[in-house]
């Protein structure tokens, strides 16, 4: 991606000198930066406008056909596998995780940049998520939860969270000095655990399959966003004048 942003930023640069007798060093990264925002606004505003389907009768049907055949399939170690998962995507869970991950930032990358980057990944999710479920106020499942649970049922919380932090420490993993190996099996591993999170609001009652569909874009637009974001921010400080 830094890559391609550099390319954006020379073609950028050459067009406006061509154009303009006045050219600014900063434009591309003020263009860039519009365009990241333009993104981010209209993936929230198509995610908007998606959840007015939330309550049609057809998406209700597919809701509660696909929560069936889920919850079809309980049993003791099921049911102790998904539980354990859904506290890895609780607040706890992303304490643990967190803590860990500032502990090898720090020994192993000898960098603090990333973890204030999961920070505001986190935070952003967390409160944009809050702000979500206010607007759209739509009930939990009224099946039996297997789980306690005190907010609002969409976009799920513990699918945006997932999509969000763990998607962006993929994105991380992929921009570290990893063999080819570990980064894929360390990518596959964060992905089946994103989806086992969110498999595992439905399995245990507490959520529609739309709440994780509508948290895993919501978490996967601040992904994109906060990558475009530090990326533009990392190629401010290095004008990439050759």
């Amino acid at each position: 991606m830094i890559k391609s942003l550099i390319q954006v930023l020379r073609y950028l640069k050459e067009f406006f000198k061509k154009t303009s007798g006045r050219y600014s060093e900063q434009l591309p990264y003020i263009l860039i930066g519009i365009v990241a925002l333009v993104v981010f606004v209209g993936g929230i505003h198509l995610f908007v406008n998606l959840t007015d389907s939330v309550r049609d009768d057809a998406v209700a049907h597919y809701d509660q056909s696909i929560s069936e055949f889920i919850t079809s399939y309980r049993s003791p170690w099921l049911t102790d596998y998904f539980t354990f998962v859904t506290e890895v995507g609780d607040a706890l869970g992303y304490l643990i995780v967190f803590v860990i991950c500032t502990i090898l930032f720090y020994v192993v990358f000898k960098n603090w940049k990333y973890v204030i980057q999961i920070s505001a990944v986190l935070i952003l999710a967390l409160s944009s998520n809050l702000i979500l479920k206010q607007m759209i106020n739509r009930a939990r499942p009224s099946v039996e939860h297997l789980v306690e649970v005190k907010t609002l049922s969409y976009p799920s919380g513990h699918a945006m969270m997932a999509m969000a932090f763990y998607g962006f420490i993929i994105y991380l993993i992929f921009h570290f000095k990893l063999s080819k190996t570990v980064k894929w099996i360390s990518a596959v591993v964060l992905t089946i655990l994103i989806l086992s999170i969110g498999i595992s609001r439905i399995y245990l009652g507490v959520h529609y399959p739309t709440d994780i569909a509508g948290g895993f874009i919501a978490g996967f637009l601040w992904v994109v966003f906060c990558a475009m974001i530090f990326n533009l921010i990392r190629i401010f400080k290095r004008d990439p004048k050759t």
